[in-house]
């Protein structure tokens, strides 16, 4: 279960993506997400676009580094697009079924 201040920072974290980046999912996954998380441990953040570049995917590890640095929290974000969720070796991967199960949608 993710702590208050985790949900807080995910919340940042999505809404500065979403400021200037189409985003269609973002879930945080991992122990953070299970609540078993050590206190160094890092937020794993999935997210889901419907296309991406490395200058977009640059752009997201930016944002994830401001809130994180703000937050005192290492965000670790982990983007797919939806082509690869549905069609590409990502889609039969297990990380993903593990994202589907554990991960929680703010």
């Amino acid at each position: 279960m993710l702590t208050q201040s985790d949900r807080q920072t995910v919340a940042e974290f999505t809404r500065r993506l979403k400021r200037t980046i189409s985003v269609r999912d973002v879930r945080v996954f991992g122990s953070r997400a299970r609540g078993n998380a050590a206190p160094d441990s890092g937020l794993d953040v999935f997210v889901v676009l419907e296309s991406c570049t490395p200058e977009l995917r640059q752009r997201i590890n930016d944002i994830a580094w401001e809130v994180g640095f703000e937050d005192d929290k290492i965000i670790s974000p982990l983007v797919a697009t939806v082509d690869q969720l549905e069609r590409g070796p990502f889609s039969a991967s297990p990380l993903l079924l593990a994202i589907e199960q554990e991960g929680v949608r703010l």
